[in-house]
């Protein structure tokens, strides 16, 4: 073999072992961990929810007949892309950060017809990149397919607002609960308490001085149980948020027994009022038990 050939050979050598690196790593899933560090987490809310865990629980059949399947521009998006939530979606991990709404979606997609789809709702896709107009002007969606079963999606003002979740960030991993359900409430989200449903402000008043906040949900037996974890700067801040907790849930109690009423199970009373805390070093735990008809009644008021 000539000089030339033999150079030929080891190019083809070469292209052929980056091109099966590159398959390998692409064919690669994504662990929790990174999906996280592709969002975008300063000042964000990140949701996290394991629907095939929820749906293997028996948990997501509860989602049946909800006001979220019938909505008619959802019914729309399924109709035209045949992708259904409750039975294609396998996880879900989402970002409400400052400049948008940022998912991280796995599950069985049909990128042929969800090209086709965007087409018809007179949007466009180059590459992998599509882009399209939601139900309002400065709602922009843009979405690209990082797996076979894995989309990365934005909803922002930036018609390419997707592509910054195309790689992961730097810096430290964070913890990932074990937990099918579960959110990362910034600092800057509890300090602002004006933003949390009624009945639950005290409570955000209370973890105003944590440096982290993970509430998670998860089944347990008939029913679910929501778990808190708030790490504190430090063990005595840790003990003064579990003491406010405790507080602030006996006088809840004791401001629906004024009312000669008694907290129901199947509302926002009788959950928050079930809450039991504890302080171990810079960690606080709590502990909410949940009955199966509050959620029934949380989805069918959604």
């Amino acid at each position: 073999m000539g000089l030339k050939s033999r150079v030929l050979l080891g190019a083809a050598l070469i292209a052929a072992a980056a091109a099966s690196t590159f398959f390998v790593y692409r064919s690669r899933a994504l662990s929790n961990t990174e999906l996280f560090r592709r969002l975008p987490s300063a000042d964000a809310l990140v949701v996290y929810v394991d629907f095939d865990a929820l749906r293997r629980a028996g948990v997501l059949q509860l989602l049946d007949g909800s006001p979220a399947g019938q909505d008619p521009e959802y019914r729309n998006f399924v109709a035209g892309t045949g992708f259904n939530y409750a039975r294609d979606l396998d996880l879900a991990m989402l970002a409400f950060a400052p400049t948008g709404r940022y998912l991280m979606l796995r599950g069985r997609f049909d990128w042929t017809k969800l090209r086709r789809y965007v087409e018809s709702q007179h949007g466009t896709c180059a590459g992998s990149l599509c882009r399209m107009t939601g139900s309002t002007p400065e709602r922009r969606i843009s979405f690209l397919p990082l797996r076979a079963n894995l989309m990365a999606m934005a909803v922002s003002t930036d018609d390419f607002a997707v592509e910054r979740l195309a790689s992961a960030g730097s810096g430290p991993a964070p913890a990932i609960p074990p937990m099918p359900v579960w959110m990362s409430l910034p600092a800057s989200l509890l300090r602002a308490g004006g933003q949390f449903p009624e009945g639950t402000r005290m409570f955000a008043h209370s973890l105003d001085r944590a440096d982290a906040v993970v509430l998670g949900l998860q089944p347990e037996g008939a029913r679910l149980a929501a778990k808190l974890n708030v790490l504190c700067h430090n063990e005595q801040d840790a003990a003064d948020v579990a003491n406010q907790l405790g507080r602030t849930t006996a006088l809840l109690r004791d401001l629906i027994a004024r009312e000669h009423q008694a907290p129901n199970p199947a509302d926002l009373s009788g959950v928050l009022t079930s809450g039991s805390f504890r302080a171990d070093g810079r960690h606080v735990y709590g502990y909410w038990p949940i009955e199966r008809k509050f959620v029934m009644n949380l989805l069918g008021g959604a």
